[in-house]
């Protein structure tokens, strides 16, 4: 069932959404050649608890394995989900997705971006500008009275126009008192469910855009996923609120 929320309940979600916009914003300072992943996990975290939430991610279960940090890093040609550790390295020329959530006062917010480290390649440049356009143009869709489907044709549009592969095996989704709440909200036209937008939605939007392939490889540990081609990608998120003024990115600093 998609909920409705009421102007309350979409106040309680702005506050958790803008701990992570800024959060993710100061991560962003923090991510530069050298810095380990394992501290910017540590970061969040101590930060997250500063601003009188919670990690939303960590203990957060998938058929029975249980995800152990606040942040997702991803680096690279990992596409989502990647797990720090104070032996990975941020170098110079990499990109790096990090994808965070928090909880506080039992509603959810969930955001990422993606980071060039350093001097990066041009490719990599403009993978990155096509993604958070993607997102943009996704977001512009999120109207009363469109269909989940035109958020996810404007994003497909601009990626594979572009020429970039876009991710089919993981899609944005509903959030409120749940992390991942109805409706599933796909980067690509899908012959799923495709409900009318109406005010009151929030819904998490994540385009994950690739170098190559869209096609993917979740590793060993169970979490991470790369490329199966191993180029690379990069992965935006807003969490946004539908109201009759047009779309509310609440996952922005204040």
């Amino acid at each position: 069932m998609i909920a409705l929320r009421s102007k309350a309940e979409v106040e309680s979600l702005r506050a958790s959404c803008r701990i992570v916009g800024e959060i993710l914003q100061r991560l962003r300072e923090e991510s530069r050649p050298g810095q380990s992943t394992g501290e910017l996990d540590r970061l969040a975290e101590n930060w997250t608890k500063k601003a009188g939430a919670e990690p939303a991610f960590k203990g957060y279960t998938v058929g029975g394995n249980t995800y152990p940090w606040t942040l997702c890093v991803s680096i690279n040609e990992e596409v989502v989900h990647g797990m720090p550790s104070d032996d990975r390295i941020l170098k110079d020329g990499d990109i790096v997705g990090l994808d965070f959530g928090v909880i506080r006062n039992g509603y959810y917010g969930d955001g990422a971006i993606t980071i060039p480290v350093g001097e990066v390649a041009e490719e990599a440049k403009k993978l990155i500008r096509v993604a958070s356009e993607s997102l943009d143009r996704g977001i512009e869709k999120l109207c009363i009275g469109n269909r989940i489907r035109d958020i996810s044709a404007a994003i497909q549009e601009h990626a594979e126009g572009g020429g970039y592969g876009v991710v089919r095996d993981f899609v944005g989704h509903g959030i409120g008192q749940r992390l991942h709440e109805d409706p599933q909200v796909p980067n690509y036209v899908s012959r799923g469910q495709n409900p009318r937008i109406k005010e009151g939605m929030v819904l998490a939007i994540e385009p994950m855009v690739c170098l190559g392939t869209w096609e993917v490889d979740v590793l060993e540990d169970g979490w991470t996923a790369v490329t199966r081609d191993r180029k690379i990608a990069a992965h935006f998120e807003h969490s946004v609120a539908v109201t009759a003024d047009g779309p509310e990115v609440l996952t922005v600093a204040a």
